[in-house]
Order: structure tokens, then sequence, then C-alpha cells
């Protein structure tokens, strides 16, 4: 028999020990690599999916109101590359849209936004001043339609005019062919939020400046955009009134005294007058004077000590035909409380812009730029719409929009008033 070596057993077990020692951490190794590749393939495919339904993510939109707002708002939507169908309305036709006169204003900043949108504004009616952009408003308007019209190769772009927006025309869209988003841009005096079931409520915040406006429209002249006038630190002799400017009032500041614009067309002639808010003699005495005489004659002078050396002064005949604010008011703007909405039943989201969302109680040839200042957020709005998963993604989109809409009017009301005019 041969005998067994003094310590064989004990040296097979710990060889199977090392053995399962060494085979662990390959095990280990090899768990964790699989692992790894796992997730890394399932990373993959989701965020290739995820992209796919992304670049693939399609919606209709409605937009109500072919003003600035409305056509720079159905101009967002068609180069978001979210959109497969757009319908514009409005209850205006095309003939009464494109003959609007009144001119409008616009500032590098509305400039810059609306070259994104590939807007060629060397292709249109205006003039340059000061990086700023003029021209009347039908111009505009007949300008961005005619973009729009462009479009319809890539996107289905329908343009309703005539067409108002209301309960019936609702009821005969079929549910399955409803918007994904509605864009209101009918103005301060349309009616399609109340048609939606928004609240109509308005928060009313001033500006802290004083105002007044005029116009004038002299038919022998011609239509032609016109760069504005600024006259600034103007102060007005009123003792005929019982009223002086002291001079412990006229301070070397730049928001000093008063501020004059003279803007729009050569027909049409528009001035705006303001101050920052303050209690000196003049402003309370302007502020609470009876005598609608004196805010004319003020205008009378201004315009005739400021205007562009081609055109006429004014005289008694034509002051007679100007119209003009009584006193100096207080600047206020106007804004929603709620500028957006979600119609949980028919899964629509619903923006507000322009006049309709904001409006201010003082012309300066610039409200356009207002509106504009909103839609700077509509493209994020409807990528973030089309490519939702659910109804939180969009929920959390429209609480964005909101929060942007509260942003525009809050930085207006502390400094759009001393942006258009003071300096």
């Amino acid at each position: 028999m041969e005998a067994l070596q003094p310590g064989g057993a004990g040296a097979r077990v710990g060889g199977m020990q090392e053995d399962a020692e060494e085979k662990y951490p390959a095990l280990a190794y090899d768990t964790a690599v699989s692992t790894l590749v796992a997730v890394a393939l399932y990373v993959l495919v989701k965020v290739s999916l995820d992209g796919f339904r992304q670049w693939r993510a399609s919606m209709s939109v409605l937009v109500v109101g072919s003003g600035p707002a409305g056509l720079a708002a159905a101009l967002v939507a068609v180069r978001s590359g979210k959109v497969l169908k757009l319908t514009l309305l409005d209850e205006r036709s095309r003939a009464a849209l494109l003959c609007r006169p009144q001119q409008i204003s616009l500032d590098p900043r509305s400039v810059r936004f609306l070259l994104g949108l590939g807007v060629d504004f060397d292709n249109m009616e205006g003039c340059w001043h000061n990086e700023h952009f003029f021209t009347r408003i039908g111009v505009f308007q007949e300008y961005l339609l005619s973009i729009l019209e462009q479009k319809k190769h890539r996107v289905d772009v329908q343009v309703r005019l005539g067409t108002k927006f209301t309960e019936e025309y609702l009821h005969r869209i079929p549910h399955s062919d409803w918007p994904r988003v509605i864009v209101v841009a009918d103005g301060s005096c349309g009616d399609s939020c109340s048609v939606l079931g928004i609240s109509s409520d308005y928060t009313v915040e001033s500006c802290h400046a004083y105002g007044a406006n005029a116009t004038i429209e002299r038919l022998d002249q011609r239509q032609v955009p016109t760069p504005e006038i600024r006259a600034h630190s103007l102060y007005f002799d009123l003792s005929a009134y019982g009223v002086e400017a002291l001079r412990e009032h006229r301070t070397p500041t730049a928001k000093s005294g008063f501020h004059l614009k003279i803007y729009g067309t050569l027909r049409n002639r528009y001035m705006a007058l303001v101050c920052p808010a303050s209690d000196t003699k003049m402003v309370r005495f302007l502020r609470h004077t009876a005598n609608s005489s004196i805010m004319k004659n003020i205008f009378h002078q201004s315009f005739n000590a400021y205007k562009t050396d081609i055109e006429p002064r004014l005289n008694d005949v034509t002051l007679h035909h100007m119209q003009c604010s009584r006193r100096l008011f207080e600047i206020q703007l106007s804004h929603r409380r709620v500028s957006a909405a979600y119609i949980e039943g028919d899964n629509v989201a619903v923006i507000v812009e322009g006049e309709a969302a904001r409006v201010l109680n003082f012309d300066t040839g610039f409200g356009v730029n207002l509106g504009i200042r909103g839609l700077e957020s509509v493209g994020t709005f409807i990528y973030r719409t089309a490519t939702a998963v659910d109804q939180n993604d969009i929920l959390e989109a429209l609480s964005a929009k909101m929060q942007h809409s509260r942003q525009v009017a809050e930085t207006f009301k502390q400094t759009g008033v001393s942006e258009s005019m003071y300096e």
C-alpha cells in the first residue's frame, strides 16, 4: 500500500482555495463589464430613440391674429422645425391689414430677433436711423405674410383672413385635427381668450413716469417712413399760468426735465411727452390742470421747434386738427395674470402674446417691441411641447412660458419707458 504523503489533502484544499480566489475577481470583473455594456447599450438605444422621436416630433399650431406679434409668432413656429401644420386666423381682410398706415419702430433687439427669423430688411420699405428700422405696419405685415407663404413647401401653412375665432369655429374642427398649441395674438380688444375660457384679469402697474400724447393727420403729406426726432431736458414757460420752471429743478442728470419724441410718417405725425415721476410744481400743475389748451400749446410749440426742416410748421388751422391728452397722466402697464393655459380635455396648450398679453397706456411708437419681447421664448416653448412625453412636460413648458411673460412685464416696468424715451 502506498503511503499517504504528509499534508497531501491539505495541499489539495489550499490549491482549490487559491484557484477560487483567482476566479472570483475575474468573475466580478466580467459581471461589471457586462453590466456596464448592458447599461451603455440601454442608454445608447434610449438616447437614439429619444433623439429620433424628438427629430420626428411635429404638431399643429393655430395662431389667432395677424398683427405684427401674431405674424412674427407664426414665423417663429414655422422656423422651429416642429410644426407640421400652421393655421393663421384673422377676422380682418387682407386689404384691411395691408393698408394700415401707422408707423412702427423696431429697436436693435427686435431687429436682431427678426433677422434670426430670416427677415431681410433690405427688401422692406422703410429707413434706418441709429440702428432702428422704421416702416409702416401694413408694409411689415405684408412682408411677413409673403415669408409665410414661401414656407408652404416645407410646412402646411393655411392663412385664413376674414375668419373670426369663435366657439363655432372650434366646433367645426374635427377633434383629430385640433392644434396642440394655440397662440392668441388678437390685440387688446380681441375676445379669443374669453372663447378659450382664459381669465381676463390684468395686473396694472406703474412705470414711474408721467406722459402725454398728441397726433396730427395731414392729408397733403406723403405716407413715407420717417426717423423719429428726440429732444431731452425740456422746460416750458408757463409763467402766464402762474407756474415757473424753478432753477433748482434743472438738475444736470440725463433724466431731468421733459423728454419729447416726434415720430410717424409725414402724413401721420405723433408726439409723446414724458417725464420721470416727481412732485415738482410744474408736474403737479400739468397733471391736475383743467385747462385743456395748455397741453395743446406745449405740443404746438414743441413740434415747431423740433420738426424736420422739410415739413411745414403747425399754424392755427392745423393746430385745430391736432388731438392730444388734456393733461399729464401716469404711465401704466397692464399685463394678464394668466398668459398661458392648458385645456386638459383637448390636450391643447394656449399662450397669449402681443397686446393681448400686455398693454401700455402710453403710445411711443414702440409697442411692437414689447410684443416681440414675449416672442423670444415661443420657439423654446413649441419645441418642448412638440417633444413632450407626457402632460407634466407640457405643464412645465407652460410654467416656464408664464415666468418669461411675467419677466417681460417686470423688465419693461422698470426700464422700458426710460429706454424708449430718455435715451
